[in-house]
């Protein structure tokens, strides 16, 4: 049984060891979306002639439940989410977001847009909308809110993510503490049902009642790894779990296919797989899989966000063009070859963009954000002497 609570201000989370187990189920996820979206899309002839079901039907059968990847990082961003929050500042938490996802989005946009002029200079269809009102909204990363198209297809997830951070946010101002966070999972998962009750888009939003279980189980499993097992927060994984897999319903629905390329996917089936993959997390976070340090998996984390944003936008260009280029190649290669690109130049955005723009934005905003910034003090107490001087003028005159 673990001490009672804590209400005052937590140990800072990068205390802990770095968890390598759960950066292997990053590179899960990012393998189940990649199989979504080159062999398992209910998209007909999406490589052509022949189609998907018929060229690697064992392959598309299986991949075509890869969107369930997404749900998983979803899952993992709740866990690791509350891991980053934990100790840390509102601005501390933000700086650290910001410095995180945005030099390697705006450089995969960069590269989508160069790679769609190219296209049309070429005479050929851009992939991506290329003018430059879409391209400075998608800079911002929420087009969809400014009533744009993604430039990169799998961007829409980053504006669901970022709304979580800012419900994280608000958590940090008011602090976080177990009770609190525990408090605030229910208050979720209530206040996420009652929306789904009176269809609010409004309220949804805010809520994100689509994926809300998802966040608040990663959070329990959190807190389980960090303050130990009890009945309170297994009972909060319970019942986010039975929220994500009512509301589960939808999402399968939106990934059902005409009858001819494998009709209505499985409820029961997307279910167990997502539920595998959280019984993988509580492995990696409070059980045996916990100890594990291995590096290797802790680098594939790492690649794992720029992975996850070229994969599509850039490397299915690439197996398309090794198609047409070389057609006796075949799909299965090329396919293979397209993400063994993508991959290579997930490490080399992770080496050339992450690693040094990350550090200085880090720590260029950490300091321009700072209570006092640099000189502030001395500036502000001269202006206030010299004010002092002349207010004592004018009164001696």
């Amino acid at each position: 049984m673990p001490e009672p609570a804590p209400t005052h201000e937590p140990t800072p989370a990068r205390a802990l060891p770095r968890l390598a187990a759960v950066d292997g189920l990053r590179l899960v996820a990012a393998v189940a979306v990649a199989a979504y979206h080159y062999v398992g899309t209910p998209t007909p002839h999406f490589w052509g002639r022949p189609d998907l079901p018929q060229a690697l039907p064992m392959l598309y059968t299986t991949g075509r439940y890869g969107w369930l990847g997404v749900e998983a990082f979803f899952l993992i961003s709740g866990f690791a989410i509350c891991m980053s929050c934990w100790g840390r500042s509102p601005v501390q938490f933000t700086v650290s977001r910001i410095a995180r996802l945005f030099p390697l989005y705006w450089c995969s946009v960069i590269l989508v847009v160069a790679l769609g002029l190219v296209a049309e200079l070429s005479g050929m269809r851009s992939g991506a909308p290329t003018d430059v009102r879409t391209v400075l909204g998608n800079l911002t990363m929420a087009p969809g809110p400014l009533g744009l198209d993604t430039v990169d297809g799998v961007a829409w997830t980053l504006w669901v993510e970022a709304r979580f951070y800012l419900l994280m946010t608000v958590m940090l101002f008011v602090g976080l503490t177990y009770r609190r966070t525990i408090a605030f999972c229910g208050a979720w998962l209530t206040l996420a049902a009652i929306t789904r009750e009176l269809h609010s888009t409004v309220l949804d939003e805010f809520l994100l009642t689509q994926y809300a279980g998802l966040f608040t189980a990663g959070i329990a499993l959190y807190l389980i790894h960090r303050f130990g097992h009890n009945l309170a927060l297994w009972l909060l994984v319970g019942f986010s779990w039975c929220y994500t897999l009512t509301v589960l319903s939808g999402r399968v629905a939106e990934h059902s296919a005409a009858p001819g390329r494998g009709g209505a996917q499985s409820w029961g089936v997307s279910a167990a797989l997502l539920t595998a993959f959280l019984v993988l997390l509580a492995l990696a976070a409070t059980g045996p899989l916990a100890r594990l340090r291995t590096r290797w998996l802790i680098y594939a984390g790492a690649l794992t966000y720029p992975f996850y944003l070229v994969h599509q936008s850039l490397g299915i260009p690439v197996v398309r063009g090794l198609l047409k280029a070389v057609p006796r190649l075949g799909l299965l290669p090329s396919i293979t070859l397209g993400l063994l690109f993508s991959l290579l130049l997930a490490a080399l955005l992770n080496r050339v963009v992450d690693a040094p723009l990350g550090r200085l934005l880090r720590r260029r905003l950490s300091r321009d954000l700072a209570a006092r910034p640099d000189g502030a003090p001395e500036r502000r107490n001269a202006a206030e002497r010299q004010t002092r001087r002349g207010l004592s003028a004018r009164l001696e005159a």
